[in-house]
């Protein structure tokens, strides 16, 4: 006998209960396996754990801070008024309003959209965030 095939079929025996047999059907792994399940907790402070990539990052603790949402009173101003050929004009923190304009106005730490609904005699009118309210001209 060749020596090759001597050492074919000594591994095949070696090795043999391993492998299929030509035409049987393989067994088919377990259907009961259970799925691992993986469950991340949001630390509420620097001792229960930190952010791995950024370990000196406080932004795993932010979440937990109670945030108030108060609305903050909107401090908008008339600083002027003007009629040119005959269309008046008011300045409101330093930005010119005629009747229907709309803009945006900076109001302290930030931006309020506006529109100037009506001038009157002493007071304008104006709409912010669908709610309407008058401003009074300051007369110095």
């Amino acid at each position: 006998m060749n020596t090759w095939l001597k050492k074919f079929s000594i591994l095949a025996l070696a090795v043999g209960p391993g492998l299929p047999v030509l035409g049987e059907v393989p067994k088919a792994a377990s259907t009961n396996s259970v799925s691992a399940l993986s469950v991340f907790v949001m630390p509420a402070s620097a001792r229960d754990g930190r952010d791995p990539f950024f370990p000196e990052s406080s932004r795993p603790y932010e979440s937990s801070l109670t945030i108030t949402n108060q609305p903050q009173a909107i401090l908008l101003t008339i600083k002027g008024l003007s009629v040119e050929h005959g269309r008046a004009m008011v300045i409101i923190n330093n930005h010119t309003f005629a009747v229907g304009d709309e803009g945006d106005v900076l109001t302290g730490s930030k931006r309020v959209h506006l529109r100037l609904v009506e001038i009157r005699a002493g007071t304008a009118v104006i709409e912010v965030n669908g709610s309407r309210r008058e401003l009074h001209i300051a007369t110095k």
